[in-house]
């Protein structure tokens, strides 16, 4: 009874267990005697040398709510050959080497310490948090072995402040998954990570915002790649900048006047195009009471607009012309938007030549961040194992086939999709399963390779949404 209770066939129990208040005690004995092979010399003349003076301890799995502790007496051994001499004890049987644990409560603690935090598992079992942050990092070094993730032939880089501090999202942008997530943002760390993905030869473009250690990072490494500015990034700035105006003329208004002017600044953010018809009317009071703040709109309209250019050479004039027209006293207000355009134009002018944008990233940071209100307590390390490693809501590609014609030479391959670029495809892989098909004249083959894009944001919304996260 005792011994269909503990569920450990190699062990005997051999007292009735003793229960406290928070614990179970077992006293087991090792149910199979193991081979008496010195560990030292590997010889086979070996003598009972009596039994350890104090038991040990192992820890296994909670029982009814309870830790559990068993408690065995190994034998110890003498090995008799001259030139060894050494004394060596049992083997503990289903008892992890590194640590004085069960395998199975090893295995536990890996898996719970993904979905919670490391101090409530320490609590549950017995034992210290190194313990079980020790436990957490080989159980998720063995996931991440299993999972690899294709490199993203376009790369998106963001980022995400997340448990005080900003951290690295590199995400696969014709896919829409999370590739990564990175303890910092720095070059150093960034660098790092593309080095050691497989496959960063083949990433085409990045999308990055106007971060320089991200671009020193990607040039660094990945100098076949295009860097491309987000185009919310910098468009964004334009409406940072209308609202230093509207801030500035504040002093000039009377205290209702400076109230309306804020319940209608929504109005001065929006697109002209996209104004209603009542919209348009606070829009033109405003704009024709204060010619600054006109101007400051007009200026942001129009940057805007640098991206409805065609090409290259169109955007660089547009620019020309809006930075041409900027009014003294208004310069101050976009100075940033000349300072980032200076400095970055390369990477923003590489827009019109890949129209990539990394506005996928967004959505992907809102529901980080609601899994970081949800899960108070975690780690980094455990918030990004949760996320990444959670299978459920990864992105595979299905095999392809291929058929080839026997009477010919040439393969004539089905159609594939590609990454979305024109006139691209994925190549295909070097090995396929062979099989027959019903016609005899045809043979088809498979690929054996299954591409793993990473976590699938949409399904990771689906699982949160059924609280299945």
């Amino acid at each position: 009874m005792t011994f269909n209770l503990l569920g450990l066939p190699e062990y005997r129990v051999i007292s009735s267990p003793e229960e406290l208040e928070h614990d179970f005690h077992f006293q087991i004995e090792i149910a199979k005697a193991t081979p008496r092979i010195c560990p030292y010399c590997t010889g086979a003349d070996v003598v009972v040398h009596g039994y350890l003076k104090d038991p040990v301890i192992i820890k296994d799995l909670p029982m009814r709510g309870k830790r559990v502790g068993l408690y065995v007496n190994p034998q110890r051994f003498k090995c008799r050959s001259q030139e060894c001499g050494r004394t060596f004890t049992d083997t503990l049987p289903a008892v992890d080497e590194k640590r004085r644990m069960t395998n199975r409560l090893v295995a536990w603690i890996g898996k719970e310490s993904i979905r919670r935090t490391f101090t409530s598992i320490a609590d549950d079992v017995g034992v210290v948090v190194n313990t079980v942050r020790s436990i957490f990092h080989d159980h998720v070094t063995e996931l991440e072995r299993q999972f690899k993730f294709e490199a993203p032939k376009w790369m998106g880089i963001d980022e995400i402040y997340i448990i005080k501090k900003p951290r690295a999202v590199i995400s696969n942008i014709h896919a829409n998954t999370i590739v990564d997530m990175l303890a910092d943002r720095n070059k150093k760390t960034v660098a790092a990570y593309l080095t050691r993905l497989e496959g960063h030869k083949s990433v085409q473009y990045v999308a990055i915002d106007m971060w320089a250690p991200y671009r020193d990072a990607v040039y660094a490494v990945m100098p076949q790649a295009k860097i491309v500015v987000d185009k919310f990034h910098v468009v964004r700035m334009a409406n940072v900048a209308l609202e230093s105006a509207r801030k500035s003329m504040r002093e000039t208004l009377t205290p209702q006047q400076r109230r309306g002017l804020m319940h209608d600044r929504y109005v001065l953010l929006r697109r002209r195009a996209d104004l209603t018809d009542e919209q348009f009317l606070l829009l033109d009071g405003w704009i024709k009471n204060y010619p600054m703040l006109g101007e400051a709109y007009r200026l942001k309209e129009e940057f805007f607009g640098i991206y409805d250019a065609e090409d290259i050479q169109s955007a660089k004039a547009r620019y020309a012309a809006w930075a041409n027209g900027i009014p003294a006293d208004l310069v101050p207000h976009f100075q940033p938007i000349l300072t980032a355009w200076k400095n970055w134009h390369p990477e923003i002018l590489e827009y019109f030549n890949h129209r990539i944008t990394n506005a996928f990233a967004e959505s992907a940071n809102a529901i980080l961040r609601a899994l970081e209100r949800a899960g108070r307590g975690y780690s980094f390390e455990a918030l990004r194992a949760k996320i990444l490693l959670l299978e459920r809501a990864h992105k595979r590609t299905r095999p392809r086939f291929e058929r080839q014609f026997r009477g010919g030479s040439q393969m004539i391959a089905e159609p594939t999709f590609g990454y979305g670029i024109p006139g691209e495809s994925l190549e295909p892989p070097a090995h396929f399963r062979k099989f027959r098909s019903h016609d005899d004249k045809k043979s088809v083959h498979k690929t054996n390779d299954e591409v793993n894009l990473g976590v699938d944001v949409s399904t990771l919304l689906r699982l949160i949404e059924q609280g299945e996260f």
